[in-house]
C-alpha cells in the first residue's frame, strides 16, 4: 500500500520540463490491436525500431530494401524517397523529407527518429578494417527485473532465482558494419548452473555487413528473414489489420540481425543477398539449430515450441531436443515500376513432427520432417495505386495466395483492397501474413480499408474484412465464418490531441453442446485525450470492452515529461472487468527493449513510475517501479506462477553505456 500512495503522490505532484519519452512508441502502440498482444507480432517491429533509433538509416546511402524496413511506410512512399534520392542526392538536412508531397507530417516525424543523412560518398568505399576499429562505436545495455513477491515456483520447482536479466553487446561503423552479442535469462531459469553452465539461457551473436562491393547485405550467426508478403518466409516482423493500412500491402525482401532475447522465430548460420546485375537481387541462406518440442511417446515431436521457458525439470527435458535444417533462396528482378520474384525453402527436421490429430481442427496441421516451399511474388508500382502479391504451394501441391490493390485516390484519400486464399492443406513452418485466424492456413478473405486526412488536424482509418473457414478451426467444429469492423479517428490542434477507436467483431463457434454454430459478438472502444503543457505531456484514455455480455472497463492517466538530464512517466490506471475473456490491453512507458503492453482482467489499480537520467555522456540509467493491485482476488496467478497475495510489485532497471 506503501508504493501505491507513493506513486499516486508522485503522479498529482509532477510538474517536470522536457518531453515524452520515444514518441514512437505512441504510433506503435495507437496501431495495435488485441490480437496483436495475444500473438506476439509486434515483438519484433518493436525490437527493429529500438535498433534502428539506435543505428538509424543514413537516406544518402539507402537502398529500397533498407527503406522498407520501416512498417510506418507505404510501397508508394518508399517509391516516392527513392525518386527524390535519384534527383536531389545527397540530402543536405531531414527537412528536405517536407518536400516530398507523399509524406504526411507524422510520418516525417517519425523518419527523424529512424534516418539521418551522411556523406554520399561512403557507401562507394568500403572502410578498412582500421577505420572500423578505430571509429565504430560501443553499446552495452544491461538490464534486469526485480520481482518484490514470490512465486510458488520459486520455492518448489524453478531452478534459477526469481530475477529476469539480459546483457547486450553491440558495435557498429555507420551502415556497413554490424556485430553483437545478446544474453538473456527468464526468472526461474538457472544462471551459471545447472543445465546453463555457459551463463545464461539464450544466447544471440551476430555479424552483418552491407554495402561490400556486391554483397548488398550479409549475416552470419543468427538472424531474421522476411520474402514477398509471408507466405513461404517470415521471421522478422509483422503487424495486424490496422498496422496493414500503413503498409498498404508492401512486400519486402530483407536480411537482418536477430539482435532480440527471444529465443524463438530465427535462424542460425548465415544469409546474403547478392547483386547479380543491374535489377537482379539474389538471397540465399542456410540454417542449423536446435528446437525445443513436446514429444509423443514413439519419441517423435508433437508440437515445436516457442515460450523458450526452461526453469522445470518438464521444460529442460524438451530443451533443444529436436533440430531444424534449413536452405532456401530468393531470386529477385525490378525493372522500372515492375518487380518479381522466386523463393524456394527446404526445411528437414531430425524428429518426424506427428501433431495430436484426434480433434479435428489439428487434422491438416503440419506433420513429417521434411517440407519444401514455393512461390512467387509480384508487384507494379504506379504513382496513383500500387499491386502486390505472391502465390505459394507446398510439397503436396496445396496453394496460398494473397493478393493486394493499393490506391491513391488523392493525396489525402487512399484505399486498400486485400484478397487472401490458404488451403486447409497448405503448411509452412516459417509463414506469416495477413490472417484472421492467427496462421497461414485454413482461410479465405476480403479486406478493405480506408485512410482519409481532410485536413491536416484530421485523421481518419477504417476496415472491413470478411473471412472464411472451410475446415474445422479451434471451438468451431465446421465450416465457419468470421467478421471484423474498425473505425479509428483523431483530431489535432495544439496543445490538444483527441483519438477514439470503435471494433466489432462477430466470430462463429461451438454452442455448449457442439451441435451448431453461434455467433459471437465483440465490441471494443477506446478514447484518448492528450494535452501539451509545454514541455509536458498528458493523456487521459478510457478502454471498454463488450464480449457476449461480459463487460470492462480501464479507465488511466498518463504523465511524461523531464528536467535538464531527468526524464519522468508516471501512470495509474483502474480496471474492472467481469472475466478473463473481457480482459483489456493497455500501453504503458518502459525502459527501452521493453515495450510493455500488458493485459488486464478482474478489478483493480495499476500504477507505475519510470525515471531516466543521463549520468555524463556516456551513461544513461533507467528505473520503473510498476505495481498492480487486485481488489477482486486474495492470490494472483495460477500454478508455478501463482502469487500468494493480491498485490504484485516489479522493479525494472536499466543501464546503457555508450562509448
Amino acid at each position: 500500500m506503501k508504493t501505491l500512495l507513493l506513486l499516486a503522490l508522485t503522479l498529482l505532484c509532477l510538474t517536470v520540463h522536457s518531453q515524452a519519452q520515444r514518441p514512437w512508441e505512441e504510433m506503435l502502440a495507437s496501431v495495435m490491436t488485441a490480437d496483436d498482444m495475444e500473438a506476439d507480432s509486434w515483438e519484433d517491429t518493436y525490437e527493429l525500431l529500438c535498433q534502428l533509433e539506435q543505428e538509424p538509416i543514413d537516406l544518402n546511402t539507402a537502398t529500397r530494401e533498407d527503406l522498407e524496413q520501416l512498417p510506418f511506410l507505404t510501397a508508394l512512399q518508399v517509391e516516392a524517397l527513392i525518386e527524390y534520392l535519384y534527383r536531389y542526392a545527397p540530402m543536405k538536412s531531414m527537412n528536405e523529407l517536407r518536400m516530398i508531397r507523399e509524406l504526411d507530417p507524422t510520418q516525417i516525424a517519425l523518419l527523424h527518429h529512424f534516418c539521418t543523412v551522411g556523406d554520399e560518398t561512403a557507401r562507394n568505399d568500403f572502410p578498412s578494417m582500421g577505420d572500423i576499429m578505430r571509429y565504430g562505436r560501443h553499446e552495452l545495455t544491461a538490464d534486469a527485473r526485480i520481482p518484490f513477491y514470490k512465486r510458488q515456483g520459486d520455492d518448489a520447482g524453478y531452478h534459477g532465482y526469481p530475477y529476469r536479466h539480459t546483457l547486450r553487446y553491440r558495435f557498429n561503423y555507420g551502415d556497413h558494419v554490424r556485430w553483437g552479442l545478446v544474453g538473456a535469462q527468464d526468472a526461474g531459469e538457472p544462471f551459471l548452473a545447472g543445465t546453463n553452465k555457459a551463463g545464461y539461457d539464450f544466447y544471440s551473436y551476430y555479424l552483418q555487413v552491407k554495402h561490400w562491393g556486391r554483397v548488398e547485405n550479409a549475416v552470419v550467426g543468427k538472424y531474421k528473414l522476411s520474402v514477398g508478403m509471408g507466405l513461404v518466409l517470415n521471421n522478422s516482423f509483422g503487424l495486424g489489420k490496422l498496422a496493414m493500412l500503413q503498409q498498404l500491402g508492401r512486400s519486402t525482401s530483407t536480411v537482418r540481425p536477430h539482435a532480440s532475447r527471444s529465443s524463438s522465430a530465427y535462424y542460425q548460420g548465415g544469409a546474403a543477398t547478392v547483386r547479380l546485375a543491374p535489377g537482379w537481387l539474389l538471397t540465399g541462406f542456410l540454417s542449423y539449430r536446435r528446437l525445443d518440442a513436446t514429444l509423443n511417446a514413439d519419441g517423435t515431436a508433437r508440437t515445436l515450441l516457442t515460450d523458450g521457458y526452461h526453469r522445470t525439470d518438464a521444460e529442460i527435458a524438451k530443451k533443444h531436443n529436436t533440430a531444424s535444417a534449413d536452405a532456401g533462396a530468393h531470386l529477385a528482378f525490378r525493372s522500372g515500376a515492375l518487380r518479381a520474384g522466386v523463393t524456394a525453402l527446404y526445411t528437414r527436421l531430425s524428429r518426424t513432427l506427428v501433431p495430436d490429430a484426434a480433434p479435428l481442427y489439428r487434422r491438416h496441421y503440419a506433420h513429417g520432417n521434411d517440407f519444401v516451399n514455393i512461390s512467387a511474388d509480384y508487384g507494379y508500382l504506379h504513382h496513383r495505386f500500387a499491386l502486390s502479391g505472391e502465390t505459394a504451394v507446398n510439397r503436396q501441391g496445396a496453394l496460398a495466395t494473397v493478393n493486394s490493390l493499393s490506391l491513391n485516390l488523392t493525396d489525402a484519400l487512399s484505399l486498400m483492397l486485400l484478397q487472401r486464399f490458404y488451403s486447409y492443406r497448405y503448411t509452412a513452418l516459417y509463414a506469416r501474413s495477413m490472417s484472421e485466424g492467427g496462421r497461414v492456413q485454413n482461410e479465405s478473405g476480403i479486406y478493405a480499408g480506408l485512410t482519409w486526412r481532410p485536413t491536416a488536424a484530421w485523421h481518419l482509418q477504417a476496415y472491413a474484412d470478411y473471412a472464411y473457414f472451410a475446415w474445422a478451426r479451434y471451438q468451431a467444429s465446421q465450416s465457419s465464418q468470421a467478421y471484423d469492423h474498425l473505425l479509428s479517428v483523431s483530431y489535432s490542434h495544439q496543445p490538444w490531441r483527441f483519438s477514439g477507436r470503435y471494433r466489432l467483431r462477430l466470430r462463429q463457434q461451438d454452442n455448449d453442446e457442439q451441435t451448431a454454430l453461434t455467433t459471437k459478438t465483440e465490441h471494443r472502444a477506446r478514447l484518448s485525450v492528450t494535452r501539451t503543457f509545454g514541455p509536458v505531456v498528458s493523456t487521459t484514455q478510457a478502454d471498454g470492452v463488450s464480449t457476449d455480455g461480459e463487460r470492462g472497463y480501464m479507465l488511466s492517466q498518463t504523465v511524461t515529461g523531464g528536467w535538464q538530464r531527468l526524464k519522468v512517466s508516471v501512470r495509474a490506471g483502474y480496471f474492472h472487468t467481469e472475466s478473463y475473456a473481457a480482459r483489456l490491453y493497455c500501453y504503458e512507458p518502459s525502459p527501452r527493449y521493453a515495450f510493455s503492453f500488458p493485459a488486464y482482467a478482474g478489478r483493480g489499480l495499476r500504477l507505475a513510475l519510470m525515471m531516466q537520467t543521463a549520468i555524463g555522456r556516456h551513461l544513461t540509467a533507467t528505473a520503473k517501479l510498476g505495481c498492480t493491485r487486485y481488489t477482486d482476488r486474495s492470490t494472483i496467478g495460477s500454478g508455478p506462477q501463482e502469487i500468494g497475495g493480491p498485490k504484485q510489485t516489479d522493479l525494472d532497471l536499466q543501464v546503457v553505456w555508450k562509448f
